[in-house]
């Protein structure tokens, strides 16, 4: 008993120092931002949008991602610092479309001058590509990336406006960016074009693969594609499922012989596991993937890393 309780310490230690020291250095990092610098100070609300900020901004600018790690920036509320980061900052750019609807986050994004709704500005230009679901706007437009590139062209305006004499340097970083981004979309489509048409429909947690769908799971000239993709959550994830949820996804699998489904990173398994156990009384065997997929949250890595691992994963499990 003496040895176990050794071994267990010794494999705690060291993930209690790591814990300890990172939340150390994002302390000291938070408390570097909000000091006054010779940098443009440029706070995101999603590491999404903070991702091309950093790509664009690069030596210029110093940016600070307000919705940290896995938490669900459908539902996010104020907390405690957070009011003084939105004042400390010289720019904010946010998702909009209804993504940042928690009440005291939202009002106050909607009041600040200085705050920029990249989704709003897409959907202004390109209303014909923003999809709706149940006559409610998908704000999930990350998740195609050549209509995520179209959020290169608000940001570049907004540190140019914050910063112009950086605006050469803005515009030179934005175009290669989105020569990267072009690159990707192409590669990331072609990638799951491999998967046969008949085996290439997708059910994950909740409602943010639409845009993935109708970009990289569509055949070519294909009018129907919404129908190769079901989820049992909506838009916002909240994990209230009744039993006609799961009915409708148990017949989705069951017509579509889909065999897998696959978690998010930041949302419950709850639904996913009550799908998949629900299912075995009709005689289907579903698998739950044991990678996650990245929605809402990125968990650490760039946006692209996201949008490649998604790929890949999917990819490798609809094969099987």
């Amino acid at each position: 008993m003496f040895l176990l309780k050794k071994v267990c310490f010794g494999l705690f230690l060291p993930l209690l120092l790591a814990f300890l020291l990172f939340g150390c250095s994002s302390k000291s990092r938070l408390n570097e931002w909000m000091r006054d610098g010779s940098k443009i100070k440029i706070l995101s609300t999603t590491a999404q949008i903070g991702d091309l900020v950093s790509e664009i901004g690069g030596d210029r600018a110093d940016g600070w991602i307000l919705i940290q790690g896995d938490l669900d920036p459908h539902s996010y509320e104020i907390v405690k610092g957070d009011g003084e980061k939105l004042a400390r900052a010289d720019l904010i750019f946010y998702n909009g479309l209804g993504l940042e609807h928690g009440a005291s986050l939202s009002s106050l994004l909607r009041e600040s001058p200085k705050a920029i709704p990249v989704g709003e500005r897409i959907r202004a230009a390109y209303p014909e590509l923003i999809l709706k679901k149940e006559e409610a706007i998908d704000p999930h437009i990350w998740m195609d990336v050549s209509l995520w590139q179209k959020a290169i062209d608000p940001i570049v305006e907004g540190l140019s406006l914050a910063d112009p004499e950086g605006a050469s340097y803005y515009r030179e970083r934005a175009d290669a960016l989105a020569s990267k981004m072009e690159k990707a979309h192409i590669q990331i489509r072609d990638q799951l074009m491999k998967v046969p048409s008949e085996k290439r429909y997708l059910v994950t947690s909740h409602d943010a693969f639409q845009y993935f769908t109708r970009s990289y799971f569509a055949d070519p000239n294909e009018s129907d594609w919404s129908k190769r993709f079901a989820a049992p959550e909506g838009l916002a994830p909240d994990g209230q499922l009744n039993p006609l949820d799961i009915q409708r996804i148990i017949d989705y699998l069951r017509h579509k012989e889909i065999s897998v489904v696959f978690p998010e990173s930041n949302v419950s398994r709850d639904s996913i596991k009550k799908i998949a156990l629900s299912s075995k009384e009709f005689g289907l065997d579903i698998r739950i993937c044991s990678e996650p997929l990245y929605g809402d949250s990125m968990s650490g890595l760039s946006y692209l890393e996201m949008m490649f691992s998604n790929a890949d994963v999917i990819k490798r499990y609809l094969e099987r």
